[in-house]
């Protein structure tokens, strides 16, 4: 909210647009309904049944390459389900009546990452949830997964593409860039529904309209290099 309001960084901005302070004020009073009415009951609830699924609480801690490939199967695994799921709430119906709070905002920045209806924290929640709960981890390791998780969407809704961006890094990481492109066109032509990593989305063909759009901007680019070196 600061870097939009004072303009800091703007060169790494993705959209010109700002949100007003006023958008900046109704997302933060959702955000406190939904933290408190909606995650921190359903935290409450979770943690006996993680136990009985077999979480661990107890000393010793597991060993870095436990905790490395859990995550790691987390991540993959979130990537499946989030990507049908957030297709899912794509359609007319269920974009219309749930997904379209979070749609609010075209122009998104890190707080609207966790802006939603309850409804749809609930259903893409599963997403998140569903690794943990089929492996039974270690504390130490679910809190670990929660909060790269959270970081990761807080990133990918912040506006900026940064040259220290992970996307420019890793591969198949999709970042801000990538999913800012999906929160500025019209439900049915968005596409861009993967959630950390893209590999979905190229398989499946949905982020075609995004490569599109790169190759365009970057030939674009290459074309004007081009003639101010003629002049």
């Amino acid at each position: 909210m600061m870097l939009e309001r004072s303009r800091w960084l703007s060169k790494y901005k993705i959209q010109a647009k700002n949100n007003s302070p006023a958008a900046q004020k109704k997302c933060i009073s959702g955000l406190m309904l939904y933290h408190f009415g909606v995650n921190l009951p359903v935290m409450i609830i979770s943690y006996p049944l993680l136990k009985r699924m077999g979480m661990q609480i107890s000393l010793p801690l597991p060993s870095w390459k436990i905790i490395l490939t859990q995550i790691i199967f987390y991540f993959i695994l979130e990537d499946f389900v989030f990507y049908w799921g957030h297709r899912i709430l794509h359609t007319k119906w269920l974009y219309k009546n749930v997904h379209s709070v979070h749609h609010e905002y075209a122009t998104p920045f890190g707080l609207t990452s966790e802006y939603a209806h309850p409804a749809e924290i609930l259903f893409l929640g599963f997403a998140t949830i569903i690794g943990p709960v089929l492996t039974g981890p270690h504390l130490m390791t679910l809190w670990t997964w929660m909060s790269l998780r959270v970081l990761e969407t807080v990133e990918v809704h912040c506006g900026y593409h940064f040259p220290w961006s992970l996307s420019n890094f890793i591969p198949l990481y999709g970042g801000a860039d990538f999913h800012d492109y999906h929160h500025r066109l019209l439900y049915t032509k968005s596409g861009n529904y993967s959630s950390t990593f893209t590999y979905m989305d190229w398989i499946f063909g949905t982020d075609t309209g995004y490569k599109n759009l790169k190759a365009s901007k970057k030939a674009e680019a290459e074309s004007s290099s081009h003639q101010k070196k003629q002049h």
